[in-house]
């Protein structure tokens, strides 16, 4: 029973890893040291975000999601519609 336990439990795990995505955003548009506490927070927001780190100097935010929850367009609609337009950067790959 503890083996079948355990399978499932890896089995889940893995679904759930699979389904990570990472994603660069560049936000040109933030030109202050507080800005990026508004994108972070905008990004925060969106369903299916599990991570996100912006920074002011690159202008960069890096956004960790599910993509069964959410997708890029949504990502980059969050920081146009908190004043803050973005394209997207780079994208590092599934995690």
């Amino acid at each position: 029973m503890k083996k079948r336990v355990c399978l499932l439990t890896l089995l889940f795990s893995a679904n759930i890893m699979a389904k990570m995505q990472a994603v660069e955003l560049n936000v040109p548009s933030m030109n202050c040291a507080t800005c990026p506490l508004t994108v972070k927070k905008s990004l925060d927001n969106v369903q299916g975000v599990h991570s996100v780190e912006v920074t002011y100097k690159p202008k960069v935010a890096k956004v960790t999601f599910d993509d069964e929850y959410t997708e890029i367009e949504a990502l980059m609609a969050a920081t146009k519609n908190a004043g803050y337009p973005s394209t997207l950067a780079h994208r590092p790959g599934v995690k």
